[in-house]
């Protein structure tokens, strides 16, 4: 039988691992297109105060995509080390898109990395202006493809399971590309990506303005922070909703989770805006609901019915026993029984074997499985609810508080009267950490919420690991915690450095006040300005 605590440590190793490298990831993202509008500005007007921004801003850019990088390979290499099977049983598919990220986005990106940083001095102002733009698509793009192999971890199409093999392969790269699940996920990913750059740069912006300091560099990299990040929350938001409903239509058990709707009600279903779910009771206790909100999110309708965790978890009882006989079957072909009868037999039933594979957990004999076991395997085909619930409503409240600071933010800062708004200031700057609390619970529920599944109803998680001893995986977690940990520590003490030194650390001088026409004067009387 399957050691518990060897699989439950596999899944912490890679859990920490991921959300440590997410802590870099969206300010990658987006940073790299605020230095596009910076330096688009910059080539347009000329005004020296722009290319600073790009180099101020592109100097913090460049401390967390070292970081981020570094945490990012460690985390491909544990496909191999402690998911082992996983890599066998879907490397086929899952292998695809990986393999692209890393030839085509990856070396993109990394090749004008170095450009944007070295080719100052050496390319002309439009010249460099593309090497960043090409900076922002690679980056993106290697978002992209990463999140199209996770889409395929979450909704696998395009791809079945071949007997011969014993995997999944490859049978629509059309399709793969397509997944609705991967398109919504890429959009709402990058988006919330924007919105962790914009509170970045506009938080810093905003401590600038507090002290005094470094003013007209500030209040252009407050504006352009304010008007990206409005439009990217909205977009974040917007596609948010899109998501919820890419979920109900594919991912029944997650969005019942999220919602804590233990029964089928009615149509349209209510909004479970807080409560207590309780697993043991299937029940949500002290639940505050809204009429007919859920329904609409998830079928966009007010006809259409959300189905419970209940009624899931009776259905998937059925298909359990449907995946015994196909596992059944599966044997007589693997034991040399080819005959006509059996392949169309197997046909019709495999697509349930994943659901037979969650009795590996109870028994070997899988086709014989008890009724107690059959029971508990059904039982456990719905994740734990509550830390998806409130995971999810963590993100929710962090969006709306940042929409309503982008939108403050923006409308203070069109008037011209931002400065005078000290609180909002401070609301900003204390603000920062928002984004990345937002993103870290949405990947939570994104990835907590398809439990029990590594591959959605493909592959349950517990038998894709390796064969590991737990001895083995105490020693590789800690040893990740504690290095991650340093390097955490790196990047908040060099992010916090270079931002108290500030855009004055570009010249000898300080910038302190403008001129009429918007351009900038400095202390030192060698820097020309503008």
């Amino acid at each position: 039988m399957l050691d518990p605590a060897m699989i439950e440590l596999s899944r912490w190793q890679f859990a920490i691992t991921v959300l440590y490298h997410f802590i870099f990831v969206p300010l990658t993202l987006g940073l790299t297109w605020i230095l596009v509008i910076m330096e688009s500005v910059y080539v347009m007007t000329g005004r020296q105060i722009y290319k600073d921004m790009v180099r101020f801003w592109g100097k913090l850019f460049g401390i967390n995509f070292a970081l981020g990088v570094t945490t990012g390979l460690t985390m491909e290499f544990q496909f191999g080390t402690n998911w082992a099977y996983y890599s066998h049983y879907v490397g086929d598919v899952f292998g695809a898109p990986l393999a692209i990220e890393g030839l085509m986005a990856f070396f993109l990106e990394s090749t004008f990395v170095g450009m944007f940083f070295l080719g100052w001095e050496r390319l002309s102002k439009r010249q460099h202006l593309l090497v960043t733009f090409l900076m922002a698509l690679g980056t993106n793009l290697s978002a992209l493809w990463i999140l199209i192999a996770n889409g395929w971890m979450q909704n696998p199409v395009g791809a079945e399971f071949n007997y011969e093999t014993m995997r999944m392969e490859l049978t629509s790269f059309a399709d793969l590309i397509f997944n609705p699940v991967a398109q919504v996920k890429f959009i709402h990913t990058v988006a919330g990506g924007y919105v962790a750059a914009s509170m970045f740069v506009m938080g810093i912006s905003a401590w600038y303005l507090l002290k005094g300091r470094d003013l007209p560099f500030a209040k252009r990299s407050f504006s352009v922070a304010a008007g990206f990040g409005l439009a990217s929350i909205l977009s974040v938001i917007v596609l948010g909703d899109e998501s919820g409903y890419e979920v109900g239509d594919v991912q029944k058990v997650k969005l019942a989770a999220i919602e804590a709707e233990w029964e089928t009600e009615q149509a349209p279903a209510a909004f479970t805006l807080v409560g207590m779910p309780d697993n043991e009771s299937q029940e949500t206790h002290g639940a505050v609901k809204i009429p007919y909100l859920m329904g609409i999110i998830a079928t966009r309708s007010l006809d259409e019915q959300v189905t419970g965790l209940k009624d899931l978890i009776k259905q998937h009882e059925a298909r359990i026993r449907t995946g015994m006989v196909a596992y059944a079957l599966l044997q007589k072909l693997r034991a040399g029984d080819r005959s006509k009868v059996t392949l169309e037999a197997f046909d019709k039933v495999k697509k349930d074997l994943g659901y037979g594979l969650l009795l590996k957990r109870y028994t070997a004999d899988v086709a014989n499985a008890s009724e107690t076991q059959i029971q508990q395997a059904a039982r456990d085909s719905i994740p734990h609810v509550a830390p998806v619930f409130w995971a999810f409503r963590v993100m929710v409240a962090s969006g709306f508080t940042m929409l309503a600071l982008f939108v403050l933010a923006f409308y203070y800062n069109a008037r011209r009267q931002i400065e005078q708004k000290r609180w909002l200031l401070w609301g900003i700057v204390f603000s920062i950490p928002l984004p990345w609390i937002a993103i870290e619970t949405g990947w939570f529920v994104a990835e907590y919420g398809r439990q029990p599944w590594a591959i959605g109803e493909v592959l349950p998680t517990f038998l894709g690991t390796s064969s590991l001893s737990v001895n083995d995986l105490i020693i590789s977690l800690t040893g990740f915690i504690i290095f991650y940990s340093i390097l955490l520590v790196i990047e908040m003490w060099l992010m916090f450095h270079f931002a108290r030194k500030g855009p004055s650390s570009l010249h000898t001088g300080r910038y302190h006040f403008e001129t009429g026409s918007g351009g900038v004067l400095a202390d030192n009387p060698q820097q020309k300005a503008e």
